[in-house]
């Protein structure tokens, strides 16, 4: 890809040693033409190290190095901000840890050609969730439908960490200013697109539990960031934007 349609796959990663070669390696193939940006939070196991140790050797991997573990929001915020410092049309996010399946990559990057901003969704249908237990499906899918209702948004997985954007949403939404750092971060970002008025596409995934290591997600976690969902909605982005030409 050339120009403004190249794409960027944001990767953060904290000890994520024994996923990040595959998980690099299945992005690479699933997405051809795409780069890879992995932004380590100084892993204590090494990724950081790997990470660099891979892209000497692979020009479609980038690493950016933070000194330390401050979130997966402001990690995402780092990268999306070394996207926009460089020519890049598309920007994706995912997790490091194949719940995010690289398969779909190119379903992802085709809805948000067609719409602004593509979201992994596990509640459309011909999605789903794998190896979830009954708590954590009602925790998941009963924190969407509260987000959905106190911010009156119609999609479906407001939660979901799997999303592509076109470079306009991120620099119309104004990343500076973003408020949310942890779960709730992905809310935040899904209703200011929508209140600037970009068009949201659902594309179906089936999201799978981590295969190497443990899951950095708890229902602490949750209950705060839906406390956060009363902060987002009167922000000053409750205020609908005219919609785009």
């Amino acid at each position: 890809m050339a120009g403004s349609e190249r794409a960027l796959v944001c990767l953060p990663t904290y000890d994520e040693r024994e996923n990040l070669v595959p998980i690099l390696e299945a992005i690479l193939a699933n997405l051809p033409g795409a780069d890879v940006l992995v932004i380590d939070d100084n892993s204590p196991d090494g990724t950081g190290k790997l990470a660099d140790e891979f892209a000497a050797r692979e020009p479609r991997v980038k690493v950016l190095h933070r000194p330390g573990k401050q979130g997966l929001g402001k990690a995402y915020l780092a990268g999306f901000g070394w996207a926009l410092e460089r020519d890049y049309g598309y920007v994706i996010e995912m997790d490091a840890d194949f719940s995010h399946d690289p398969r779909r990559l190119p379903a992802l990057l085709q809805a948000a050609h067609e719409a602004d901003l593509a979201l992994g969704s596990r509640y459309v249908p011909g999605g789903g969730t794998v190896g979830w237990g009954l708590v954590r499906r009602i925790i998941s899918q009963g924190g969407s439908l509260y987000a959905r209702l106190i911010l009156g948004l119609s999609v479906r997985d407001l939660t979901g960490g799997f999303k592509c954007f076109r470079r306009a949403v991120l620099e119309a939404i104004d990343l500076g200013t973003v408020e949310c750092t942890g779960y709730a971060f992905q809310i935040e970002l899904t209703y200011r697109a929508v209140r600037r008025g970009f068009r949201v596409q659902e594309v179906p995934i089936v999201f799978e539990d981590r295969r190497v290591g443990q899951s950095k997600m708890s229902s602490r976690i949750v209950v705060e960031a839906l406390r956060k969902v009363w902060s987002i909605r009167f922000s000053g982005f409750g205020r609908a934007a005219a919609p785009r030409a």
